[in-house]
């Protein structure tokens, strides 16, 4: 692997931490498991994690398809994905944590789910929109075999870090307080906004090149 493939994969991933923001979705998980044991809230967090990579995972192979079945260029859908993430950002900045990614129907309607881990904290609190727009994106950008490798394992890696800080966010979340966890989700919310302008930067320049 060399420097710039290296850089791809940690943008990638920065992007994911940004998107998807586990730390500031551990107090939601910490509330959605408090009635749980200890043995259950561990299979809980493993279900969500092992559910979010199977959703980005078949979003990173099936997006260019997708794409190519509706017609979609890949710099309109980066345009898209890119107004699609300064949104999120600006909720999460504002504070709103999860308001973005999950209607109240849906709030409602996980209540009486035995099984949480799934619906709503991988889909679509986790796996929301503005990581599986991210993932399509890079996944057209880099379409090479070892690229889709790459990205794969770099999602596997994400899935795992998430999964460790979910293990322990009893304690991290007594740690921070939830002062320490709103500042976390705005400084979140900054870095995907950036991520989304540059995204929406990219696809204008391909779009209208007399812009550039």
């Amino acid at each position: 692997m060399n420097s710039v493939e290296f850089a791809i994969f940690l943008q990638f991933f920065l992007g994911l931490v940004a998107a998807v923001n586990p730390v500031g979705i551990m107090p939601v998980f910490v509330s959605l498991t408090s009635h749980m044991e200890q043995e259950e809230r561990l299979k809980t967090a493993r279900t969500a994690n092992i559910s979010v990579g199977v959703i980005l995972i078949c979003s990173l192979l099936g997006g260019q398809m997708l794409l190519d079945m509706f017609s979609i260029s890949l710099d309109s859908f980066r345009v898209a994905g890119g107004l699609l993430l300064i949104s999120i950002a600006f909720s999460m900045m504002s504070g709103k944590l999860g308001e973005d990614k999950q209607n109240k129907q849906e709030k409602n309607e996980y209540i009486s789910r035995e099984q949480v881990g799934v619906v709503p904290l991988a889909m679509p609190l986790m796996a929301g929109p503005g990581a599986i727009s991210s993932t399509i994106v890079y996944g057209a950008r880099y379409p090479s075999t070892w690229d889709t490798i790459g990205i794969s394992i770099t999602i596997c890696l994400f899935c795992f870090a998430s999964w460790l800080l979910f293990r322990s966010a009893p304690y991290i979340v007594k740690l921070l307080g939830q002062t320490g966890i709103n500042v976390i989700t705005r400084i979140m919310g900054l870095i995907l906004g950036s991520l989304g302008i540059e995204f929406i930067t990219n696809g204008l320049r391909s779009l209208l090149p007399g812009l550039g």
